[in-house]
């Protein structure tokens, strides 16, 4: 390879490997499928190594390029990051900033932070992430991340801002049906909701209490935001955050001195970012309506 291809064809190779076709790249980007073939074609040369096998249905990404997918995310998640540091000087409250926070927080904390945040700076954008893989702030993926566990990178700057408690919650409706359980060997009896997926959380979870074992769940998703519509669907019995739940008078609270689970929450930033008018406002913000929200819900600090 003598010179390097242009961005662009990266850009369009990681587009047909998301997309899965020629065609769903050539919707995605706006182009043209043929656009979209002429810059596979040339990468392929350009680097020497074929990229897809190419079907009537779509295209199946080589070995090569799935090696090649990560760098591919990394130059796109880099172009993002030099389009928000350019959408506004350092020193005014303008431009775009990118926040990522797990979807519960994400959907039903931080909308009312969020709006007072435009209401006091209108000319700020907010781009936000809803996902519960942490993201990597190093890697310029999100701005600002909102995080349930201590940041370890010396280069973040970390904001603790108190401790979020979960509990056993259910709906009235569930409870009239099925009884109450008094304790924990009472669950078996129980339509129990939880993760697909173990993580840290359940794991810290199960730990403890044995009945949260994965084999035990009726109701088995990764979506935090599908476990409480299910909870308040009267699904059955699940975890969530006990300051949310305390929102539904038709939620009940199931054995709260023997399950509780404390997860500390965070504000993180790149410490580069700390001098970026924006960033830092947006910090600030964060920072004051989390805890705003964890004093309201009565957990400790």
């Amino acid at each position: 390879m003598t010179r390097h291809p242009p961005w662009d064809h990266y850009r369009t190779f990681l587009a047909v490997l998301q997309e899965g076709s020629l065609s769903g790249a050539a919707r995605h980007l706006g182009l043209k499928q043929p656009t979209v073939g002429r810059h596979i074609d040339a990468l392929e040369k350009a680097l020497g190594v074929p990229l897809f096998t190419r079907a009537q249905d779509g295209v199946t990404a080589t070995d090569a390029a799935q090696e090649l997918r990560p760098h591919a995310e990394h130059m796109a998640t880099l172009a993002d990051a030099i389009q928000r540091a350019a959408s506004g000087p350092r020193d005014e409250l303008h431009g775009t900033i990118r926040i990522s926070a797990s979807e519960v927080i994400g959907a039903e904390v931080l909308p009312p932070i969020l709006t007072a945040l435009r209401r006091a700076h209108p000319a700020l954008t907010i781009e936000l992430i809803l996902s519960n893989r942490p993201d990597d702030l190093l890697r310029r993926e999100a701005d600002i991340a909102i995080r349930m566990f201590q940041p370890r990178q010396e280069a973040l700057l970390a904001q603790r801002i108190g401790t979020i408690m979960f509990g056993l919650h259910a709906h009235k409706r569930y409870l009239e049906q099925y009884g109450t359980p008094a304790g924990l060997a009472d669950l078996q009896r129980h339509t129990l909701i939880g993760f697909d997926r173990e993580n840290e959380f359940i794991r810290s979870l199960s730990q403890k209490n044995p009945a949260f074992g994965r084999e035990n769940f009726a109701l088995r998703t990764d979506s935090d935001l599908a476990q409480l519509a299910a909870i308040r669907a009267g699904y059955g019995i699940g975890v969530c955050q006990i300051g949310l739940a305390r929102r539904d008078r038709d939620l009940v609270h199931l054995m709260p001195k023997i399950v509780a689970v404390p997860l500390d929450t965070w504000v993180v930033m790149h410490e580069d970012l700390r001098h970026v008018r924006r960033c830092r406002v947006t910090f600030d913000a964060l920072t004051k309506g989390l805890r705003d929200y964890i004093k309201l819900a009565g957990t400790t600090t």
